[in-house]
């Protein structure tokens, strides 16, 4: 596994292997979005023996209108902090680095009557939900909220935060013409479809500063008639590069976290492979990846350079550090 085993040094995350433990939503928060034990207990038994490189936490909404779950964890005010302090100092005492997945559900919420929003009054693939059409000062206001989170992300002591736009929630929404048929700035062209994400990116990082790390998972593929395709990825990947992204992480648009078109181990890796030559940038590929020979096989392709494991971490404990020590696995 020499690989997966080896470091990963970019200019502001270091990282001592290529395991990543990807966002998976527990639904263990306080109906409040509060950290609670559980979730700390959760976090602490993933991370122990600090064999993961990197643990990307579960999607946390950034205002109560993009909230997807009764129990999803929240970033969206200052007093959450203080329990999302004792999460990072939980993974770091494992030995691991933390970053925090930040997200907005648009019309895949469930958030209590608040309203359903999106790009457009279309139905969302999957929820089959029609919202309302965001305005600008909407827009905005999701802008800002996106900013403010990165940034109680940073002062609870991540060492990184990731921008969700992938498996058809918000940012996603914009992304894919499914879900975006706008006709002022946010619409038609891909590079006015990526508008707001450029306009977040940029907010967050005159907050965070040039030297913290910022991830963006990106749905870059729908694998649907009308929906968005690689050539989309990659353009869309070259654009969040150039304007301040250090890492993509690579998954599933309106088609969720699974690629409809194969379930070989990496199953994204039509995408990572189409985007690597165009950024410089570290890439992460999740999708399907249940042993350690599977991931070195897909790094020594080229296919990525950081491997997700999602199912396997999920189910066992223990995978992270047989896989990195090599110790029979099975």
């Amino acid at each position: 596994m020499d690989i997966l085993q080896s470091p990963l040094n970019t200019l502001k995350l270091k990282l001592h292997n290529r395991l990543v433990m990807p966002p998976m939503l527990t639904a263990k928060a306080s109906e409040e979005g509060f950290v609670t034990d559980a979730i700390i207990q959760y976090y602490d038994k993933k991370s122990e023996g600090g064999c993961i490189g990197l643990v990307i936490t579960e999607h946390c909404y950034i205002m109560p209108q993009g909230k997807t779950n009764p129990f999803q964890l929240s970033v969206a005010d200052d007093c959450m902090v203080n329990g999302w302090k004792q999460l990072a100092d939980v993974i770091h005492k494992n030995g691991s680095k933390a970053a925090m997945e930040i997200s907005h559900a648009g019309s895949a919420a469930e958030n209590e009557g608040l309203g359903l929003v999106g790009p457009s009054a279309l139905p969302h693939p999957q929820k089959r939900k029609v919202p309302k059409a965001l305005t600008q000062a909407q827009i905005d206001e999701i802008v800002e909220a996106f900013r403010l989170a990165a940034g109680r992300v940073k002062a609870a002591g991540f060492d990184a935060v990731e921008i969700h736009s992938a498996h058809g929630y918000l940012l996603n929404q914009f992304y894919s013409p499914l879900t975006n048929q706008r006709t002022d700035q946010y619409g038609g062209s891909l590079e006015n479809r990526i508008r707001i994400h450029m306009d977040i990116i940029r907010e967050i990082r005159r907050t965070v500063g040039e030297d913290y790390p910022l991830l963006l998972r990106l749905g870059g593929c729908d694998y649907m008639k009308g929906g968005s395709t690689l050539s989309d990825g990659v353009q869309a990947a070259v654009a969040f590069e150039k304007v301040g992204v250090d890492i993509l992480d690579i998954s599933g648009g309106h088609c969720g976290f699974n690629n409809p078109l194969s379930n070989e181990p990496g199953y994204f890796s039509d995408m990572t492979l189409a985007v690597k030559p165009h950024v410089a940038v570290p890439v992460i590929l999740t999708g399907g990846i249940t042993t350690p020979e599977q991931a070195e096989a897909l790094l020594e392709k080229g296919a990525a350079d950081l491997i997700g494991v999602g199912r396997g971490l999920l189910r066992d404990n223990g995978w992270a550090c047989r896989a990195v020590k090599a110790e029979g696995y099975v």
